[in-house]
């Protein structure tokens, strides 16, 4: 069964949001070739939300040195992270 991560950060300010969504979207297949799904998503304001999934918890610890290093963006205010076994993956 696959693992995910959902991941909320909220950034200083939104045009520091703005241009860490762009480089996620640009980057983040790329920076994590071990995920089988990643989905970015903006929020209101300053705030961005990551879903990553994974095939394995294995495949998931191999993008954590990745992980690592966007996670310490000082502009980060706060992180929160979520991990859990999916139970649907529905894609039209």
């Amino acid at each position: 069964m696959s693992i995910v991560r959902i991941t909320t950060i909220t950034l200083i300010s939104q045009e520091v949001a703005d241009a860490a969504a762009l480089s996620y979207a640009a980057n983040a297949v790329k920076d994590f070739p071990s995920a089988e799904q990643l989905i970015g998503i903006r929020s209101e304001g300053s705030k961005l939300i990551a879903v990553s999934i994974y095939e394995s918890q294995a495949a998931m610890d191999k993008a954590d040195a990745e992980r690592d290093k966007r996670m310490a963006n000082p502009d980060i205010v706060s992180m929160e992270s979520v991990i859990g076994e999916v139970t649907l993956n529905h894609i039209n």
